[in-house]
Parts: C-alpha cells; sequence; structure tokens
C-alpha cells in the first residue's frame, strides 16, 4: 500500500518541530528574541523537504504543489519569494539538522564507503559560455560519463546506506584532497573508495591521520570481485534514491547551493533512518 503525501508530510513536520523545539537557541537569528512568525520555520523546511516526497526539480515547483493541494495544512502560507527568503535564512538550521542525522549507532559496523558526486550547474551546451559561481569556485570536472561545470560533492556513508559527511568543492579538484577531512566525523575503522582514491599517500594519510584503513581495487587485488560486489549493491540502492535528490541542483547562488544540497541530504537520510516512510 502506497504512503499518501499527507502522512510524510506529518512524519517531516514532526521530526523537525521536535527538534527546532528541543534546541530553542536555533531561534535566535532573528533581530527580536520575541519573534514568532505565524509561518513557523518548522513549516517552512517541512515544504522544502517535501521535495523530495514529490521528486520534482526544484523548490519553485515544490512550492507550487504544495500550494495547490495542500494550503489546507498551511494556512498561512506566504508568497513563494517570501517563503524562499526564509528557506535560505534557515541555511545553518538546517545544517543542525542535518548533523543530527549523520549519525549511526555506536554498535553499528565500522565500515564505510567514501565517494563523489558531480554537481553541474549547466547542459554541457552552456559551457563554453558559463560563468554561474565562478567567483565562488565553481569549475569544470571530468567524470566517466564526461565534462560539467559546477561542482563536487564529497560523501562519507555508512555501509548501511546513511551519508555522515559531505564537502563540497570546485569540480576539478582531485577525490583524495578532502578525504581526510570526511574522516573527521567517524572514530576509525575501514574505508572502501574506488579508483579515485588509490595511491599509498592517501592511505597512508588516512591511517595515521583518522586510523582508517582505505581499500581500494588496487590495494587488495585478490579480492576485487569480493569488493566490486559489495561496492555495486550499495551504489544500487543508493542510486535508486540518489537521482530524486542531488543529481542536479537550480540555484544561482552560493546559500542557495549549499542550503538545497543540504536539505536533499537530509531528506535522503530521513528516508534511510525510516523517519520517513517512503
Amino acid at each position: 500500500m502506497s504512503v499518501s503525501v499527507e502522512h510524510q508530510m506529518t512524519e517531516i513536520y514532526c521530526f523537525v518541530d521536535e527538534f527546532l523545539q528541543t534546541h530553542p537557541t536555533l531561534a535566535r537569528w532573528r533581530r527580536s528574541p520575541h519573534a514568532q512568525p505565524q509561518f513557523s520555520d518548522a513549516e517552512v523546511l517541512t515544504i522544502a523537504l517535501l521535495q523530495g516526497v514529490l521528486a520534482v526539480a526544484t523548490l519553485k515547483q515544490t512550492y507550487r504543489l504544495v500550494a495547490r493541494n495542500w494550503r489546507s495544512a498551511f494556512p498561512t502560507l506566504p508568497t513563494y519569494t517570501q517563503w524562499v527568503a526564509r528557506v535560505h535564512q534557515l541555511w545553518p538550521q538546517v545544517g543542525r539538522v542535518l548533523a543530527a542525522t549523520c549519525r549511526h549507532a555506536s554498535s553499528a559496523a565500522r565500515l564505510y564507503l567514501i565517494d563523489s558526486k558531480p554537481i553541474p550547474l549547466c547542459a554541457p551546451i552552456r559551457h563554453g559560455r558559463v560563468r554561474l559561481l565562478r567567483d565562488e569556485g565553481a569549475y569544470f570536472g571530468k567524470t566517466s560519463k564526461g565534462w560539467f561545470f559546477g561542482f563536487k560533492l564529497h560523501l562519507l556513508r555508512h555501509i548501511q546506506g546513511r551519508v555522515l559527511n559531505i564537502i563540497l568543492t570546485p569540480g576539478n579538484l582531485d577525490d583524495r584532497d578532502p578525504a581526510g577531512a570526511l574522516m573527521q566525523t567517524v572514530d576509525g575503522g575501514v574505508t572502501l573508495g574506488d579508483l579515485g582514491y588509490r595511491g599509498p599517500e592517501c592511505a597512508d594519510s588516512l591511517a595515521e591521520e583518522a586510523g582508517m584503513l582505505l581499500i581500494t581495487r588496487d590495494r587488495a587485488p585478490m579480492h576485487k570481485f569480493v569488493l566490486s560486489q559489495v561496492r555495486q549493491g550499495i551504489e544500487t540502492a543508493f542510486s535508486q534514491l540518489w537521482w530524486r535528490f542531488v543529481d542536479r541542483v537550480f540555484s544561482r547562488s552560493w546559500r542557495g547551493l549549499w542550503n538545497t544540497i543540504q536539505l536533499k541530504v537530509l531528506f535522503y537520510n530521513l528516508v534511510h533512518a525510516g523517519i520517513v516512510t517512503v
């Protein structure tokens, strides 16, 4: 039996509202400490997270669908311009909520995967004249599927699928450069990586700085088939969800880009943790 949008909306709202009420200091960003907007922060973020539920490309499409079909659930809904401005004002709060989902049980296996995903800012046909976010670090990068212009999203995931840390870098940055920073949220263990992380320098650095054993196919040729099977199974499950969230981000500012990515990863974690039913 399929789950209704209303049910998923309620699950998202309850989680976000409970978190914000548990952390009242997150509301102190407003000029007045007594400010209580009619349309709450929990409602603002609930609509933004519904993008994953509705599987649409932009926040604007999400807002329009909510305004057209579920207006009764948000009786004080502001205009789109007011709402999206609130969404991006709340980017520190989104980061805090996301951080709360980037954890795993202490009893869980300390087995991780490290990976990167391209975040293209435009279609390849516009590569010759694109200038979007160049000053913020956007640059050309290359994957197995070809060239793109934009950023790279580097991820550390638990073997069971939850994203534990993310870092956004220019598209041309070597995957090995942010690997150490990604490991700061975990305490040692074993990480599986693709050939983008090959080489003794990266492995030795992770072992020394983070107590992490990095395994790539070139370091374990005898177990190449086993490693490929493990990664393939997880990549398949991950990709089935990932395309709905971070395959393309439509933003024209750094804050909008980063906040949108955080929201999409947050929704992915909520789904994977079972907080939101799909």
